[in-house]
C-alpha cells in the first residue's frame, strides 16, 4: 500500500541533526471506547458534497467551466508556449537513458514514452546492446496501437511475470490512469495476449502467480465486497481454464481492514518456498500469514513490520516499531530461517542484519541470487551495502558509489549477483551503474545528458528550528551569485507523510524552467517523512500532526531570516499529502507566501475517510468519526478553516478526474469554497492521469508549464 504514495525525489551536503525525532505520543485510550459519530453526520452541511461524485455531470461541468476560466490566464502568458515546449523537449528527448530491468529470459526490459509513442512501448533488448550508444529494441507491446485498436484510453501500469523465465506476464492496464486496473495474461515469446488466458476485469485488486496454471487474486468477488477503503479483502486461488467465479477462497479479512493481498516467497530458481497473505489492518499495520493446506498460520511478527524478501533461505523483515521482547528496535532489519518459520512460527528466532544509527534509515532492500542489497540514507545521503549470509550470521561490504548522492537500487538478477544502481543529485544528471554484489565490481553503463546549465548553481544544506526545538534539515539549490537580500524567487517543496523520504534528485524540467531562469529551489525534510527512519515518521502521526506543519513553517521562516527570500518572493508546492500541507500553510500562515501550488490534494479532512481511498489513511491522520481525533483534525483541516477577510495569495489548484485514490472532490471543494468566500483562485482539472496527474508526457509538460508560469507571475513579476 505504501507504494501508492510515490513522490518526486528531490542533492546533498552533510548535516548534523541536533535533536533526534521525538516519539509520537500514544493515542488516548479513550479513543478505543468513544462513541463513534455516524459517518453520514460528518460534514453533513457541506454545500459541495455533490462534487464527490467523481464523474457526475454537475461536477464535470463545474470543472470544465473552471478550466475555461483559468487556463487562458496562464496559457495566455507570453512565457507559456516557450516553457511548455522546453518541458516537452526534455520529457520526449530521445537521448534519455532508458531504465531497464533484468528478465528471466536473459533480456533487459523497459517501458518507453516519447513524442511518437505517447502512451508508450513495452520493449526489450540485450545487455550487450544496452551497453552501446544506440541499443536495438524489440517491441513487446505497443500501448498506443492497443488503445487505438480497442478504442480505449489505456495507461500501462506494469507487468508481473512468472519466474524463473518470466515469459508469461500479467499485464496491468488502467483506464486513464486510475488505480482500478484490468489485468491480462501476455506471452513475451509470441508478443501477444494469451488466447483464453487469465483476464481480470477492472478493479482495485491484487494478484500474483503461484505457478503457470494458478493465480492468487484479491478481488471484489461480489458487488460491494471491498473494504471501507475500497480494496479487496477476500483472497482466492484461480486455476487456468476455469471461470473466475469458481476461484477457491484461501484467506479472508474484514470490511474494516485496508486490504488483503497474497504473494509468494521464491528462491533464486523461481521455486515457491512459501505462499503468504498480508492482512493490512491499517496503512502501517498488518498481520502476516503463511498459507498452508490446513489453515492460514499467523507469523510471530510485530504489526508494524514488512517482509522485504527472501535470499539464501532467509526471510528478511524490516521493523517499524520496537520489538522489545525479542530485543529489536524500530528501524532494524532482521532475518529468519524460513524453514524454522514454517516449522513453528512462534519459536523461530530472528537474527539482526542491520541497526541504523539515529541519523540513518533503511531506504530500500532487494536481493540478487545470493546477496541481500540494502540502500541506506545517512544524513539524507545515499550509501549501499551487499550483505552475505553465512554460518556466523550476516557480513557486509560497501559499494564504492559516488558520495553525497542519492543511490537508488534498481533491478537485481536472480541468475547471478548483478544489479543496477542509479546515482543522482540536484545538479548532477543521473548515472546508471551495473554492479556485481559478489566482487563489488562497478561499471558505469549509462549517463543522462544535462538538461540545464548547473554550473552557475550550488547546493547547500541548512537547518531550521521547529517550535519544539527539533532541528529540521533542508536543501537549497541557488545561484552562486545569490545576493542574500531577500529578493530571490524561491520555490519550497515538501511532503511530510507516510514515511516518504525527500532525497536529492535531478529534475531536468525544474532546472530548465526554474533554476536556469534565476529561481531558487528548496526541499524540506520535515517530520512525517522517512529521512531518519520510522521515528521521524511517527513523530508526525495523528495528534502530533501539527508538528509536521510547524516544521514547514520553521523552514519557511528560516529562508526569510537568512534573507534568501522574502514572503513576496516565496512560493510553495506540494502534492497529495503534500497538497494537504499546502492547504494548512494557506490557512495557518498565509502571510509567509505569495504563491501556493496545490497538487492532487487532500483538503476536506473531516470527510476524507469517506472520499476515495481515504479510509486507508486513518493510521496517518486519525479517524474523524472518533470525537477526540476529529477535534485534532479540525484544528488543521484546511476546508473548514478557510475564512473571509484573510490575506490569502491567489492559489493554483490542480487535480485529475481519474484520480480514484485521493479523489478530485478535495481540489474541487477547495476551489469552490475559496471562490464562495471571495478569493481569486486558479483551477485545472485534467480529465486523465490518475493520482500522478499525467497519463502521457504531453500532459505532464502542459501541467509543468502551467505551474512555472503561475510561479513566475507571482514570484518574479
Amino acid at each position: 500500500m505504501r507504494r501508492l504514495f510515490l513522490v518526486l525525489l528531490a542533492s546533498t551536503s552533510l548535516m548534523t541533526l541536533s535533536n533526534t525525532a521525538q516519539a509520537a505520543q500514544p493515542v488516548p485510550a479513550s479513543a478505543d471506547t468513544e462513541a463513534r459519530t455516524p459517518l453520514d453526520q460528518l460534514g453533513q452541511n457541506d454545500p459541495y458534497k455533490w462534487m464527490e461524485e467523481i464523474e457526475g455531470a454537475r461536477a464535470l461541468d463545474w470543472a470544465k467551466t473552471q478550466n475555461a476560466r483559468s487556463l487562458p490566464k496562464l496559457q495566455g502568458d507570453p512565457r507559456y508556449a516557450d516553457l511548455e515546449a522546453k518541458a516537452l523537449a526534455i520529457l520526449n528527448a530521445r537521448d534519455r537513458v532508458p531504465g531497464v530491468s533484468f528478465a528471466g529470459d536473459g533480456s533487459l526490459r523497459n517501458f518507453w514514452q516519447d513524442v511518437d509513442h505517447v502512451r508508450g512501448l513495452w520493449r526489450r533488448t540485450t545487455l550487450d546492446s544496452y551497453r552501446t550508444p544506440a541499443p536495438q529494441w524489440e517491441t513487446l507491446l505497443d500501448i498506443d496501437a492497443l488503445s487505438k485498436a480497442e478504442g480505449a484510453n489505456w495507461v500501462f501500469k506494469g507487468a508481473n511475470c512468472l519466474a524463473p523465465d518470466e515469459t508469461l506476464c500479467l499485464v496491468t492496464l488502467s483506464d486513464g490512469g486510475k488505480d482500478a486496473v484490468t489485468v491480462r495474461e501476455f506471452d513475451t515469446m509470441t508478443r501477444a495476449f494469451v488466447e483464453d488466458g487469465f483476464v481480470l476485469p477492472e478493479g482495485k485488486q491484487d494478484y500474483d502467480w503461484i505457478d503457470k496454471d494458478t493465480l492468487m487474486v484479491a478481488h471484489e468477488w461480489e458487488p460491494g465486497q471491498v473494504t471501507k477503503s475500497g480494496y479487496a479483502y477476500v483472497l482466492k486461488t484461480w486455476k487456468r481454464g476455469t471461470p473466475l467465479a469458481s476461484a477457491r477462497e484461501v484467506f479472508r479479512g474484514t470490511v474494516d481492514d485496508v486490504s488483503v493481498s497474497g504473494y509468494t516467497l521464491r528462491d533464486a530458481d523461481g521455486v515457491v518456498q512459501a505462499v503468504m497473505a498480508n492482512r493490512a489492518t491499517s496503512f502501517f499495520e498488518s498481520e502476516k500469514y503463511l498459507l498452508t493446506d490446513a489453515a492460514p498460520v499467523r507469523l510471530n511478527l510485530p504489526v508494524k513490520s514488512s517482509i522485504q524478501g527472501y535470499v539464501d533461505g532467509q526471510m528478511v523483515v524490516s521493523l517499524e516499531q520496537d520489538w522489545a521482547e525479542e530485543g529489536f528496535k524500530t528501524g532494524d532489519l532482521i532475518s529468519f530461517s524460513l524453514r524454522a518459520v514454517k516449522a513453528d512460527p512462534a519459536k523461530a528466532q530472528a537474527t539482526l542484519v542491520l541497526r541504523p544509527t539515529a541519523k540513518q534509515s533503511v531506504e530500500s532492500v532487494t536481493s540478487t541470487r545470493g546477496r541481500l542489497i540494502v540502500g541506506l540514507l545517512d544524513n539524507v545521503t545515499g550509501v549501499a551495502f551487499a550483505y552475505n549470509h553465512g554460518p556466523l550470521g550476516w557480513t557486509k561490504k560497501k559499494f564504492d558509489l559516488p558520495a553525497n548522492s542519492t543511490i537508488g537500487l534498481g533491478s537485481a538478477s536472480s541468475k547471478d549477483d548483478r544489479l543496477f544502481f542509479s546515482v543522482t543529485g540536484y545538479l548532477t544528471p543521473s548515472t546508471f551503474w551495473l554492479a556485481d554484489a559478489s566482487s563489488l565490481k562497478l561499471e558505469q553503463i549509462k549517463a543522462s545528458p544535462a538538461r540545464f546549465d548547473a554550473g552557475a548553481h550550488v547546493v547547500e544544506q541548512f537547518e531550521a528550528t521547529s517550535t519544539d526545538g527539533t532541528r529540521i534539515p533542508y536543501f537549497v539549490i541557488h545561484p552562486k551569485t545569490l545576493a542574500m537580500d531577500g529578493q530571490a524567487p524561491t520555490l519550497l517543496y515538501a511532503y511530510g507523510g507516510f514515511q516518504v523520504s525527500m532525497t536529492p534528485g535531478y529534475s531536468g524540467v525544474m532546472g530548465k524552467l526554474w533554476l536556469e531562469r534565476g529561481g531558487t529551489y528548496v526541499v524540506a525534510n520535515i517530520r512525517g517523512g522517512g529521512e531518519f527512519g520510522p521515528a521521524w515518521h511517527n513523530a508526525g502521526l495523528k495528534e502530533n500532526r501539527q508538528k509536521v506543519y510547524d516544521d514547514f513553517f520553521a523552514v519557511s521562516q528560516d529562508l526569510i531570516d537568512r534573507k534568501i527570500t522574502s514572503p513576496r518572493h516565496l512560493g510553495i508546492m506540494g502534492g497529495s499529502n503534500g497538497g494537504l500541507l499546502m492547504g494548512v500553510a494557506l490557512t495557518q500562515r498565509p502571510e509567509l507566501y505569495n504563491a501556493v501550488v496545490v497538487q492532487v490534494p487532500l483538503f476536506d479532512m473531516i470527510r476524507y475517510s469517506q472520499i476515495g481511498a481515504g479510509a486507508s489513511w486513518i493510521g496517518e491522520y486519525g479517524d474523524p468519526a472518533i470525537p477526540s481525533e476529529r477535534a485534532v483534525i479540525a484544528k488543521y483541516d484546511p476546508y473548514t478553516n478557510l475564512k473571509v477577510g484573510q490575506k490569502y495569495p491567489e492559489v493554483f489548484i490542480e487535480t485529475s478526474t481519474k484520480d480514484d485514490r485521493v479523489h478530485p472532490a478535495h481540489a474541487r471543494k477547495a476551489a469552490a469554497r475559496l471562490e464562495e468566500l471571495g478569493y481569486p483562485v486558479l483551477y485545472y482539472e485534467n480529465v486523465d492521469g490518475g493520482h500522478a496527474a499525467s497519463a502521457n508526457l504531453a500532459e505532464t509538460a502542459r501541467r509543468q508549464a502551467l505551474e512555472y508560469v503561475y510561479l513566475s507571475k507571482k514570484l518574479v513579476d
